[in-house]
């Protein structure tokens, strides 16, 4: 966990290792820190904390690695690593940013590349549903007996990305926030980091929604400035590693443009800077149905008032 003061204008100490002790979902790294940053914690504290009391219902995943993926990480029994290559996909394909230990090289070169799941067909989404969704999906046992993907594959380390928003979009739809009934959808995602090395991985949002077209702004300090502006259409699925499976079978799947867009089910655009610095930009053409800022720290940043 990082310092929740830490974009508070003053530098972290060390390790946030020093909770809160009502909540427990925050940490910091000093005395001073924790002070400063009460005046702001102390109007979510009592929601985190009722949050935390549904910990164990949170972390209660029905994967058959989820001991490994979640407490002994955590209590460093096994590391992200060696639970990578238990698994067999330590750095390859989109796992490549999974872990710590890649050259910041090579993480570069592979954000300019189309990665697979390097998984065999059995164990990843690469082609189609063979069914229509005909309901809410409220669940990771929901959403693998629907892409008959077994509980053994690790698909939900990333697949997490595109479900988070469609979750959101769920509850936008629930609450009458986005009609129902639209054909297109657009996204501003918020302070991308390893998204940006698993772009490919959205393409799971064309199964989830059908005869949509899905605008995805990618926005955050963390794009590289050479690569603002640039368009990417997913045509098609993350490969798996079979030669013979279908879903090799597909033509330009994963395109990039910077001046045309060819057209697709999901559009990714990529914003190199902050939103507030890029909003009115960004909303010249279409103004967003939904603004998701995963793990974006927005509670430590007064700016986001």
């Amino acid at each position: 966990m990082e310092c929740a003061a830490k974009g508070n204008g003053r530098r972290c100490s060390g390790t946030a290792n020093r909770r809160c002790d009502s909540c427990g979902a925050v940490s910091y790294c000093s005395v001073s820190h924790q002070r400063s940053h009460w005046s702001a914690h102390k109007e979510e504290c009592g929601r985190l904390k009722q949050q935390m009391c549904n910990v164990k219902l949170l972390n209660d995943f029905p994967f058959t690695f989820s001991r490994d993926a979640t407490y002994q990480v955590c209590e460093k029994v096994e590391t992200r690593c060696s639970l990578l290559d238990k698994l067999g996909i330590h750095h390859v394909g989109m796992w490549i940013h999974e872990c710590s230990c890649g050259d910041a090289s090579a993480l570069l070169d592979h954000l300019r590349s189309d990665k697979g799941w390097s998984l065999s067909s059995r164990l990843c989404p690469c082609t189609g549903p063979l069914s229509i969704l005909k309901k809410q999906l409220n669940s990771w046992s929901d959403y693998c007996e629907w892409r008959g993907i077994p509980l053994d594959s690790p698909v939900a380390l990333l697949l997490h990305w595109p479900l988070t928003i469609y979750q959101a979009i769920q509850l936008a739809f629930s609450k009458d926030l986005i009609p129902a009934t639209t054909d297109e959808l657009c996204i501003h995602y918020l302070g991308p980091e390893r998204e940006l090395y698993q772009l490919s991985v959205f393409g799971e949002l064309r199964a989830l929604f059908p005869e949509v077209q899905v605008h995805i702004d990618f926005v955050g300090p963390e794009i590289p400035h050479d690569r603002d502006g640039e368009t990417i259409n997913l045509c098609s699925y993350p490969h798996c590693i079979e030669a013979s499976c279908c879903c090799k079978s597909g033509k330009g799947e994963f395109t990039s443009r910077t001046t045309s867009e060819i057209s697709s089910a999901i559009t990714i655009r990529l914003h190199s800077g902050y939103y507030h610095d890029r909003y009115v930009e960004l909303t010249k053409e279409f103004l967003p149905d939904i603004i998701i800022a995963p793990n974006a720290g927005i509670a430590a940043y007064k700016s986001w008032s």
